[in-house]
């Protein structure tokens, strides 16, 4: 049986918030509304002594909740972390002083404020369970790393400097990938002036005698199933042995195939042997051992070289690829260096629309170039046809803006990179009936997942790895598994070692967290981790299909059965559930409930409107406090919630508020569709598909659609998002209050 809940309420005067709100009100709300069992009022309550005093309470008065109403939950987290203790915090600074006007007319509505933030505070924490690690956690120091080109590679060396253990698994006969098929590289150091020795032998060899990494070649993974902390890979070679080992973690490293040059014709690939891709180039100039580069068709020694960037990318064609891939700019620079280190005579010319030159060494890269006498020519190729003397290039000048043509003895396609990323479980093909599911891709599965989302990591954009480049680099919508290099975005060496060195420690710190049961990225550290009422579960499955991480599965009854170690605790799950029987210990159907229910809603006749904003912590929350930091004002009857994710929103939420008199609801959550920028994937997007549907729930309620709203915030809108819910006052004051007020 669980120790009687004692409540400590502690009230900071600090920052200002003595000036603006009356403390003893504040106590006042607290202890005889709040039924905190003890409130105590501090001058500076984040101070050694304020916390102080807390733990005291804590270990003396038996206190097991503690209420914090100072500034933001974003701020003083590790003052206000106390073990074996649920905290809840009221947001009195961001939330309500430095967000209104320190006038006589607003003082009566800015302590209504404060007196409601600490209402809520006080029916949250009542609400909410000290959340305890699960028993499924275990430490597994021993990572997968799938794919021996340079990113996986990096990502094994890393990971075992750190003292964890690596097995990698690389499905051909040796190591190196596509980077041991270069003849040289980008230079890496000052003064970027000439290609560099690739040095992937001496990284081969120190991979191979490094006591921590086991290399397995001609190996594929034919299942793997698990979660962080017990992963179970079956690795199958090539002769048909199977071995199964456990890891921790899992880094993704398959890299990419280049782009098929055969879907360009018009540029005469496959037509003449003299027309090749940077990838063949490479193996002529391995060929030559540094001298003349001679050309396939006849032997002869290349005298005029043409290299046409962007051949079949940055596209709308049918078949080409629509993005750069952004090292094909530098790779022809340097293979244009081949030629003129070995014959300045030797005629070598660059075709470009647009030349791009990423990293720290690029421009100086490019001026070497030119200085070597490359000629950089900004022109639009448009054919490549076999003339009398060699190769006849048809091209725009968009210079001079007139269609030339000129000879050369060979021609090099800039070719892209297409990720080596497997099977894509979201694909879609349009039929006669429609669209219709699809995985029918090019490239094999290559983790075989035995996960009931599908075989592979969810892909986002052209193929790649699904892996927000801005919010969370190397993570993937399966947790624990980790993508770095060509299979995440189109990336140089330089780039794809920076990767794999980032996806290697996430890699870690994910096993490291799974063997604490601590939640990985973006909530490190949460111990708490979805359960469900049995009894009130009706079996739709919408809590495991919608959940972007895999991590719920059926049991034999069909059943959710939840998976701790997989679980980001967004909560999408628990919005998604029409019956409302999924929680977690900390975040619950109940303790936002509460929190709306306890609001003071006045009478029609007061006229005091109430709205709620539901703000998602990863983006809009930090926006609200960024703009309260630079006191933007916002309307005075807004009440703010934050909740981990839109897409944990239950729309029980949206309708209890209604009825109990709110006037207008206010969803902010995260940037949605391709260019996503939400934290847990899909939440926001599940999040505006659930409620482009509450317009049915407020006609039946007779009321006017406008009062529900959701919009697209993000971290940086510390202008719009207070304007937001501005506008929603606004619309209440055109509309009326709602006839629900009691």
């Amino acid at each position: 049986m669980s120790d009687p809940i004692k409540i400590g309420a502690y009230i900071c005067k600090g920052c200002g918030l003595d000036e603006r709100l009356d403390a003893g009100q504040l106590e006042t709300v607290a202890t005889r509304e709040g039924r905190a069992n003890r409130c105590r009022q501090h001058d500076f309550l984040c101070s050694a002594d304020g916390v102080a005093i807390i733990q005291k309470d804590i270990d003396q008065e038996g206190v097991n909740r503690v209420l914090i109403a100072a500034c933001s939950r974003r701020a003083k987290t590790d003052a206000f972390d106390f073990d074996g203790v649920a905290v809840a915090r009221a947001n009195l600074r961001e939330g309500v002083i430095w967000v209104r006007p320190d006038t006589e007319d607003a003082r009566e509505t800015t302590q209504e404020m404060a007196n409601d933030y600490v209402r809520m505070a006080c029916h949250e924490i009542k609400a909410m369970r000290l959340p305890s690690p699960s028993e499924q956690q275990g430490r597994n120091a021993h990572l997968l790393v799938v794919g021996g080109g340079v990113s996986g590679m990096t990502a094994a060396l890393e990971a075992a400097k750190t003292g964890y253990t690596v097995t990698l698994v690389e499905k051909s006969a040796q190591l190196g990938g596509a980077a041991a098929q270069l003849h040289k590289r980008f230079p890496r150091r000052a003064p970027y002036q000439d290609p560099a020795d690739t040095r992937i032998q001496e990284m081969i060899a120190a991979v191979e005698a490094d006591p921590n990494i086991a290399v397995l070649l001609n190996s594929t993974l034919t299942k793997t199933s698990g979660a962080p902390g017990r992963f179970s890979a079956d690795i199958t070679t090539k002769s048909g042995s199977t071995t199964t080992e456990s890891f921790g973690a899992i880094v993704q490293t398959t890299g990419f195939v280049p782009y098929d040059a055969s879907q360009l014709p018009e540029l005469g690939y496959g037509k003449s042997p003299d027309v090749i891709t940077q990838m063949e180039l490479e193996a002529l100039a391995r060929e030559a051992g540094g001298g003349a580069i001679k050309r396939p068709s006849d032997g002869r020694e290349v005298q005029t070289v043409v290299f046409v960037q962007c051949a079949g990318q940055r596209s709308d064609k049918p078949g080409h690829l629509s993005y750069c891939s952004g090292h094909c700019c530098l790779t022809s620079i340097k293979q244009g260096m081949y030629f003129k280190d070995q014959n300045p005579a030797v005629d070598t010319v660059v075709m470009f629309d647009d030349l791009r030159t990423p990293g720290a060494g690029g421009e100086d890269f490019y001026r070497s170039g030119q200085q070597k006498g490359i000629t950089f020519t900004r022109s639009k190729v448009g054919a490549v046809a076999t003339g009398s003397n060699g190769l006849e290039i048809r091209y725009q000048d968009l210079i001079l803006n007139e269609d030339s043509v000129m000879q050369a003895d060979l021609v090099v396609l800039a070719t892209g990179m297409v990720a080596n990323s497997g099977v894509d479980i979201e694909a879609r093909v349009s039929t006669q009936e429609g669209e219709v599911a699809s995985i029918e891709v090019p490239v094999e599965s290559i983790l075989n997942l035995d996960y009931r989302q599908g075989p592979d990591i969810p892909q986002l954009v052209h193929g790649f790895t699904d892996s927000h480049f801005i919010c969370f680099p190397y993570e993937t919508r399966r947790s624990g598994i980790y993508a770095a290099g060509p299979v995440r975005r189109p990336m140089d060496m330089a780039q794809a070692m920076e990767d794999a060195t980032g996806a290697a420690l996430k890699a870690i710190q994910a096993a490291e967290n799974a063997a604490l049961g601590r939640a990985a990225h973006p909530r490190t550290g949460d111990l708490s981790y979805p359960s469900f009422r049995k009894a009130g579960c009706t079996q739709c499955k919408r809590c495991t299909v919608e959940c972007p991480f895999g991590a719920i599965d059926e049991d034999e009854q069909r059943y959710p059965l939840f998976n701790e170690s997989r679980c980001r605790r967004c909560g999408i799950c628990m919005g998604a559930c029409p019956v409302r029987v999924i929680s977690f210990e900390n975040y619950s159907v109940d303790t936002v409930g509460a929190q709306i229910k306890s609001v003071d809603v006045p009478d029609a006749f007061e006229g005091k409107p109430r709205i709620l904003a539901l703000a998602c912590e990863n983006d809009a929350y930090p926006a609200l406090d960024m703009a309260a930091m630079n006191r933007i004002e916002c309307s005075a009857f807004v009440r703010v919630i934050p909740v981990r994710c839109l897409g944990s929103v239950n729309t029980i939420w949206v309708t209890d508020a209604l009825n109990s008199g709110y006037d207008g609801v206010v969803l902010l959550g995260c940037r949605q569709g391709e260019n996503y920028q939400c934290h847990f994937v899909k939440g926001s997007e599940m999040a505006h598909y659930r409620m482009g549907k509450i317009g049915d729930t407020l006609r039946s309620l007779q009321l006017e659609t406008e009062r529900v709203e959701t919009y697209e915030v993000a971290i940086t809108d510390i202008q719009r998002a207070p304007q937001l819910i501005n506008d929603m006052a606004a619309t209440i004051e055109r509309i009326g209050m709602s006839p629900y007020k009691f």
